[in-house]
């Protein structure tokens, strides 16, 4: 199963928390400091929260994925559509031990392929090993 991902950044996480908890029928999964996340699935949406001074604006989008192998079939894919990527990096972002590789739009726009494999108690990002095409090394960008 796949399922799409929204990440925004909101001005007041409590008050957004609130709002997506009543809109959706659903409580988050996961609320840090700064940072909630919520696994619905009527959508099937992950949307994520980021606190900051910034509202209203997408933070980024991404595919959530069930398998470390469809993240590097979604990124050879991304590569052979000749769509610069970071390559396939094992991480700890965002709250989470990820495999995920990212792409942007030309406006900029930052979407993110990814399966979470696990938690974590930081949010900033940590790569801590590379599945990149041909063994090549790959800088990633966090989600925060």
């Amino acid at each position: 199963m796949s399922r799409l991902q929204l990440a925004l950044n909101v001005t007041n996480l409590d008050e957004a928390v609130e709002f997506y908890s009543r809109l959706f029928a659903t409580a988050p999964a996961k609320v840090k400091p700064g940072y909630a996340n919520f696994a619905i699935a009527d959508p099937p949406l992950k949307l994520v929260l980021f606190e900051g001074s910034e509202g209203a604006t997408i933070n980024h989008l991404g595919v959530e994925v069930d398998s470390a192998e469809e993240v590097v079939s979604a990124e050879q894919r991304l590569a052979q559509a000749e769509l610069k990527t970071t390559g396939v990096d094992e991480t700890i972002c965002c709250f989470a031990e990820k495999a995920e590789t990212w792409v942007a739009d030309p406006d900029g726009v930052r979407w993110e392929w990814y399966v979470k494999t696990g938690d974590a108690e930081q949010i900033h990002n940590t790569v801590v090993g590379t599945l990149g095409r041909d063994g090549e090394a790959a800088s990633s960008s966090c989600c925060a």
